[in-house]
């Protein structure tokens, strides 16, 4: 919120969201001071969201790779902890491209860090440093055949996430991270229209 200064006259779109209704799955929807101001889009056919909490919240099913909504429709776009589960590079790159085409202000995009020490959605330590197709064949035979699928899982590191955005149409793009134990557990692209 900090960095994306929203005000309540401002329209939010946040892609990605899960059908876990919780606080920690959907944190923008349940944190939002304005949730009327929001759009939330994701894969499922119905809100994922309770009606009673959420009244006023807007839910748009995604169907195609290019997102349901006009060029800079919203003043702030969100996406958290997607970007490595719509495929390969060209993916990711098409991907961040819609989020900036529907996005008027600022972009936030957040996604694992592929040199953090272990990875999230395996639980697996350092495997995942292995260049893409090493790590695929481990991460198979150890069990993990959804995540070990590029089309399901392919991290980025600082440098590969910065050639995506520049790739993508974001000149100004800015990537940091959030550390957790003292590494960068997560990154942040951020992007701001001039």
């Amino acid at each position: 919120m900090k960095r994306c200064n929203p005000t309540e006259r401002d329209e939010l779109l946040d892609v990605g969201v899960t059908d876990q209704d919780s606080p920690d799955a959907n944190y923008l929807e349940w944190s939002y001071r304005y949730p009327h101001r929001v759009t939330a889009a994701g894969l499922m056919a119905e809100s994922p969201f309770h009606p009673q909490l959420f009244s006023s919240l807007r839910y748009v099913q995604i169907t195609d790779s290019r997102l349901p909504f006009e060029d800079r429709a919203f003043d702030v776009v969100h996406s958290s902890a997607v970007l490595e589960h719509v495929g390969g590079k060209r993916a990711q790159w098409r991907f961040l491209g819609e989020l900036w085409r529907v996005c008027r202000r600022v972009l936030y995009v957040t996604t694992p860090n592929r040199w953090a020490p272990v990875e999230f959605h395996t639980g697996l330590p350092l495997l995942h440093w292995l260049p893409q197709k090493a790590w695929s064949a481990c991460a198979r035979r150890l069990g993990h055949e959804f995540y070990s699928r590029d089309e399901n899982l392919r991290l980025l590191g600082t440098a590969g996430l910065e050639r995506l955005a520049v790739k993508a149409g974001m000149p100004n793009a800015c990537v940091s991270s959030v550390k957790l134990l003292g590494w960068a557990s997560n990154l942040v692209l951020h992007s701001v229209r001039s």
